[in-house]
């Protein structure tokens, strides 16, 4: 694989997790949500990412796969939604129970740190590649 083919695959992982980290922020920032345009209460949405299946070896199929998408679709997670008990709460059924959104911030806390690690990890891989570079043009000298 060339330099670029790198820079590639680490860009790509770059997208990726930016999707990832721009989902979590939202699923945090609607923890508390109640309604929504729909009516009901916020769903957390998840990121999917493209399985690649291994074939004819693994530097055959990452060269095949460079121009796909790593993200495919952002979903939404079929999960219950947490119910509290609150007749007073604007938003409570004629039970006063109240559906809160399925979004556990801490979850989310782990998921933002998970993506902020791997994308950390392709902006090394890229910084790395770039001294590489730089390095064989000293060569010339």
């Amino acid at each position: 694989m060339d330099l670029l083919g790198i820079l590639q695959v680490s860009g790509n992982g770059l997208s990726a997790e930016r999707t990832r980290i721009q989902t979590v922020s939202s699923n945090i920032a609607n923890a508390e949500t109640t309604r929504t345009a729909d009516g009901g209460p916020y769903r957390r949405k998840v990121p999917v990412f493209t399985a690649v299946e291994v074939g004819d070896g693994f530097g055959g199929v990452l060269g095949s796969k460079l121009a796909q998408p790593v993200v495919t679709d952002v979903i939404e997670d079929q999960t219950p939604f947490r119910t509290i008990q609150d007749p007073s709460h604007p938003h409570a059924n004629e039970d006063g129970v109240v559906e809160l959104p399925n979004v556990e911030v801490v979850k989310e806390m782990v998921d933002m740190i998970n993506a902020s690690r791997a994308y950390e990890a392709n902006v090394t891989a890229i910084s790395a590649t770039k001294n590489m570079a730089l390095k064989a043009l000293e060569i010339g000298k």
